[in-house]
C-alpha cells in the first residue's frame, strides 16, 4: 500500500513539474490563422491610458536599431524613458556596422516576392529551429518598416524611375533587400536616432551617456529597475524602472575575433540571465561569409564586407594545389589564373542559387575548400569575390554606383585595387541566434524584463538571413514592443516606482561594488585581451564553424584553465573611480567565460546540425546539416542555477501547424 502511494504521489508530481515547465515558457502564442495571429492579438492586448503614461519610467539599455527605435516610439507614446548606452553618442552603437541592407516583401521588382515567400526563406534559413508565428509576423511588419523610414528620411537607393532599388542577398531567388548608399545600418541609425532626439527635446526621454549597466534589479519577482557604472567617474548608480528593456545586442565577441567593435558585450544579458531569464539556443552562432581575412595577431575586428556583393562577385578558389601555392607566394596574380583553372565551387555545389546560398552554407564551403590546401593568401585562409565578370557585362561605372564605397573601403584596408585584381574574403565570427528567450510579446522569464533585437534568442532560428538583423531591431522597436510592453504595464497602473533605497537595490549596489573590488586586487600582471584571445581561439577551433562531440568535450577543461588563470593573473591597472577600459574589458571577460561554458554545453547536448550550428557526426553524404527533428526540434533554454556547477535545461517544443518542415536543400 505504501509503494502504490508513493507511486500516485511522484507521478502527480510529474505532471505538477511538466506543467510548471510548461507555465515557464508559455511562448504565448495567439490562435487562429497565421496571418491573422498578430492582428488579433493586438486587438487583445491591455493599453494604458495617455494620462498615466507619464507616470510609468521605462528603461531601455542600448541604442542600436532596436533600442533606438523603442525608445523614441515609447516616447513618442508619452512614457518615461531613461536610455543608457556605453558610447559618447547613442549614435555609437554597433547597428552602424551594418552595410548590406534590410528585407523587405515588396515585392517591387514583381518577381513574385511576398510576406508568405519571405516567411519561408527565414525558416528554411533558420533550417526550421524558430517559431512560426514569430517568423510570420516579421515578414508581415517588414514592408511597415520600410515606409517608416522613408518617412524619417532614409536615403535608400532608387532606381530610374525614383522607385526604391532593391536586391537579393543568400537563401533567396528574389529581390527583396533595400540599401543605402554607404553603410545602410548608419543610415537608419541616425533616422532612428533623429526620432529619439526629438522626444529628447519634448523631454520625454532622458540619454545616459558612457553609462555601463551592471546588473538587474528585481523586487517581488519582477524587474524593478538596473545598477549601472558611470564609466567616466567610476560611480555606482541606481535607476528605478517599472519595465526595463534590453537591447544590447548579441554575444560574438566571446571569440574576440568578430566581426563587432569591442564594446560590444554580452554583459547585461549574462547578469540577467544570473537573475532568472532564461538563455535560449546560447550554441547558435552565425559565420559570415564575406570578411576581410585576420592581418595581424593584435587584430580584434574583423572588416565585414557587405554580402551584397555576392549578387555580381563570383567566388573560386584555384582546382590545383600548385597554382594556390603560387598565388600564396605571390608569384602569381589571380588575374593570370585561367578560367578552366577556376573553381567556382559555389555555383558548381549549389546551381539554383550560386553564390547567394545562406551563409552559414557559404562559410563552411569556403572553410571546406581551404582546408583541402586550395586557400589563396599567405595564410591559406582567403578564397577570391571576382568581378571581372561584372565589369565586362555591366561596365564598371554600374558595378561602382552599386559597390563603389566598398571596394575603396577594401582598398584603403588591403592597400590592393579590387577593380585589377579580385577581393580576398574568409568566414568570420558574426551574429549570435541565441540570446534570452522571450514570449511572442518580447518579454523573458522574468517579469517586466524585455528584449528586443539580437539580444532575444531572435526569429532567426539556427542561421540569420542576410538583411534581416535590421529587419529584427526595427520590427521589435517600431511595430511590436510599443504594443506588448504596455500590455504588462497596464497590469501595474497606481504601482509606486520602486525606491532607491529599496533592499533590493541596496544589495545589488553593494555586489556590483564588490565584484569590481574582488577583480581590481586580483593584482597579476597578464592583460585581460591576451585571456580574451586565448578563449576566442579555444571557441573558434571547437565551438566555431564546425563542431564535434570530442571537441566540445574536451574544451571545459580548456574553459576552466582559461577561468583560472583570469582569476589568478589578470592585471588591471589604474583606478575604478575613474575611466578604466581595462576594468571595463575585464568585467565583460568574466561573463565571457561563463557564456562561453554555456555555449559549449549547449552545441554539445544538440546532436544534431541545424544551419549555423554544424556537428560533424551529423551530415548528409554531401557534407550538408543533417536534423534531427524528432528529438531536437525545441528551443533549448537554459535556467542559471545558482546552487550547483551545472544550468538547467527547459524545452520549448517548435509546432509547425502551417507549413511542412523539410529537408533545406539549395542546389
Amino acid at each position: 500500500m505504501k509503494k502504490l502511494h508513493l507511486i500516485i504521489v511522484l507521478y502527480f508530481c510529474q505532471i505538477n513539474q511538466e506543467n510548471t515547465m510548461a507555465g515557464i515558457l508559455n511562448a504565448k502564442i495567439p490562435e487562429g490563422p497565421l496571418d491573422q495571429k498578430w492582428t488579433i492579438h493586438k486587438e487583445s492586448l491591455k493599453t494604458v491610458s495617455p494620462a498615466n503614461r507619464s507616470r510609468m519610467h521605462i528603461i531601455v539599455v542600448g541604442t542600436g536599431l532596436a533600442g533606438a527605435s523603442a525608445a523614441a516610439t515609447l516616447g513618442e507614446q508619452g512614457y518615461r524613458v531613461n536610455v543608457f548606452c556605453m558610447g559618447d553618442s547613442p549614435r555609437r552603437a554597433h547597428s552602424v556596422s551594418a552595410q548590406g541592407g534590410i528585407n523587405a516583401a515588396k515585392n517591387y521588382r514583381n518577381d513574385n516576392d511576398s510576406v508568405q515567400r519571405l516567411f519561408l526563406d527565414t525558416l528554411k534559413g533558420g533550417d526550421f529551429r524558430s517559431r512560426e508565428a514569430n517568423v510570420y509576423r516579421l515578414a508581415e511588419v517588414s514592408n511597415a518598416i520600410i515606409d517608416h523610414c522613408v518617412a524619417l528620411g532614409v536615403p535608400f537607393a532608387r532606381d530610374y524611375a525614383g522607385y526604391l532599388d532593391n536586391r537579393s542577398f543568400g537563401g533567396s531567388q528574389v529581390s527583396r533587400t533595400f540599401y543605402a548608399r554607404g553603410q545602410t545600418g548608419q543610415q537608419l541609425l541616425l533616422a532612428a536616432y533623429g526620432a529619439l532626439n526629438r522626444q529628447v527635446a519634448l523631454g520625454n526621454v532622458t540619454i545616459h551617456c558612457r553609462h555601463q549597466m551592471m546588473d538587474l534589479v528585481v523586487i517581488d519577482g519582477k524587474a524593478g529597475g538596473i545598477i549601472t557604472r558611470d564609466m567616466v567617474t567610476g560611480r555606482i548608480e541606481k535607476y528605478p524602472a517599472h519595465a526595463v528593456v534590453l537591447a544590447t545586442g548579441g554575444y560574438a565577441n566571446v571569440y574576440f575575433l568578430s566581426t563587432n567593435g569591442m564594446n560590444s558585450n554580452a554583459s547585461a544579458v549574462v547578469q540577467c540571465w544570473k537573475k532568472g531569464a532564461f538563455f535560449a539556443n546560447p550554441g547558435f552562432v552565425q559565420i559570415h561569409p564575406t570578411c576581410i581575412p585576420v592581418h595581424g595577431t593584435h587584430q580584434s575586428k574583423l572588416t565585414l564586407m557587405s554580402e551584397s556583393l555576392r549578387n555580381d562577385g563570383r567566388i573560386w578558389v584555384p582546382k590545383d594545389k600548385t597554382i594556390a601555392k603560387q598565388l600564396k607566394d605571390g608569384t602569381l596574380k589571380p588575374s593570370q589564373v585561367p578560367e578552366n583553372e577556376r573553381d567556382y565551387y559555389l555555383e558548381r555545389r549549389y546551381p539554383a542559387y550560386g553564390n547567394l546560398v545562406p551563409r552559414d552554407v557559404a562559410s563552411r564551403a569556403a572553410k571546406e575548400r581551404c582546408d583541402a590546401g586550395l586557400g589563396v593568401n599567405k595564410t591559406g585562409k582567403a578564397v577570391y569575390l571576382d568581378f571581372e565578370k561584372a565589369f565586362e557585362t555591366q561596365g564598371k561605372e554600374s558595378v561602382d554606383r552599386k559597390y563603389g564605397n566598398l571596394f575603396q573601403m577594401y582598398e584603403k584596408i588591403t592597400d590592393e585595387n579590387p577593380y585589377k585584381e579580385p577581393m580576398q574574403i574568409y568566414p568570420a565570427m558574426h551574429y549570435t541566434m541565441g540570446g534570452l528567450w522571450v514570449d511572442y510579446n518580447l518579454m523573458t522569464t522574468i517579469p517586466g524584463l524585455f528584449a528586443i533585437g539580437e539580444a532575444n534568442f531572435s526569429d532567426h532560428g539556427a542561421n540569420r538571413l542576410g538583411a534581416s538583423a535590421l529587419m529584427q531591431g526595427l520590427a521589435d522597436g517600431f511595430f511590436i514592443l510599443p504594443y506588448t510592453l504596455p500590455d504588462y504595464l497596464a497590469t501595474g497602473i497606481g504601482e509606486p516606482l520602486p525606491g532607491q533605497a529599496h533592499p533590493e537595490f541596496t544589495q545589488a549596489s553593494e555586489n556590483v561594488k564588490q565584484r569590481i573590488r574582488d577583480l581590481m586586487e586580483i593584482g597579476g600582471r597578464t592583460p585581460v585581451d591576451d585571456l580574451h584571445r586565448k578563449l576566442g581561439k579555444l571557441m573558434w577551433e571547437h565551438a566555431g564553424i564546425v563542431r564535434s562531440a570530442e571537441g566540445l568535450s574536451q574544451t571545459f577543461a580548456g574553459l576552466e584553465e582559461i577561468r583560472r588563470q583570469f582569476f589568478r593573473e589578470t592585471g588591471i591597472p589604474g583606478s575604478e573611480k575613474t575611466v578604466n577600459q581595462e576594468l571595463e574589458k575585464a568585467l565583460h571577460m568574466e561573463d565571457y567565460l561563463l557564456l562561453a561554458r554555456l555555449m559549449v554545453k549547449d552545441a554539445l547536448h544538440r546532436e544534431e546540425s541545424c544551419g549555423g550550428h554544424f556537428r560533424i557526426e551529423s551530415q548528409t553524404k554531401d557534407g550538408e546539416t543533417l536534423r534531427n527533428d524528432k528529438e531536437y526540434q525545441y528551443v533549448a533554454a537554459w535556467e542559471y542555477d545558482s546552487s550547483g556547477p551545472e544550468p538547467v535545461l527547459h524545452k520549448e517544443p517548435l509546432v509547425f501547424s502551417h507549413i511542412d518542415v523539410t529537408e533545406r536543400k539549395y542546389k
